[in-house]
């Protein structure tokens, strides 16, 4: 897969296929095209391979610090 940054720079994101027993690291801009690309090609279309859990999980976590959302009161 050729990345969107060919300096090599840009974040990779852990992607898991609990049923392919893979995994793969996928530059940030490709994430969404290859998670789509791979469940249409191999599993109909059902989102099974996925951004880590733990990862998105973290993710989430920051996006909702960063809007303020965790804060009391």
């Amino acid at each position: 897969m050729t990345s969107s940054n060919e300096s090599g720079t840009e974040p990779r994101v852990p992607i898991v296929c609990p049923e392919c027993e893979t995994t793969s690291r996928i530059p940030l801009a490709d994430v969404a095209d290859s998670l789509e690309r791979h469940n249409a090609q191999l599993h109909d279309g059902e989102a099974i391979a996925r951004v880590d859990p733990d990862v998105a999980d973290r993710i989430a976590d920051l996006v909702a610090e960063e809007l303020g959302l965790l804060e009391d009161g």
